[in-house]
């Protein structure tokens, strides 16, 4: 067998000639004093920005009033579900499901219909 190798060129007529990869830009290094402002403003917790003060209150809660609620039942279930697999020991599992097992129709079994 031969084939061609290279690029997979589709038919239709698509010229790839003005095609060209993108370059990747390079990364400028800051310098150090730039980063020693960071840093100070850091430590201050206020930073300035076109006339505008930000003060770091820490991060808000943007949820609504039904978010929070459904967060707040889920925390609940979650916490009864485990209340109540604490309250069983394993024993008293394996028993609870053995007389479910006991009490279930066999699905293999088959029904007698009619008479006879």
């Amino acid at each position: 067998m031969s084939f061609v190798g290279g690029k997979l060129r589709l038919k239709g007529g698509c010229d790839l000639s003005g095609i060209t990869k993108k370059k990747k830009k390079k990364k400028k290094k800051s310098s150090s004093s730039s980063r020693v402002e960071a840093e100070a403003e850091e430590r201050v917790g206020v930073a300035s920005t076109g006339g505008y003060v930000i003060t770091d209150e820490g991060p808000q809660d943007k949820r609504t009033d039904a978010e929070k609620r459904h967060e707040q039942r889920l925390q609940r279930r979650e916490e009864e579900e485990i209340a109540r697999a604490a309250g069983k020991t394993h024993r008293e599992r394996v028993k609870e499901f053995n007389e479910k097992l006991a009490n279930m129709s066999e699905h293999y079994d088959i029904p007698k219909v009619g008479p006879g």
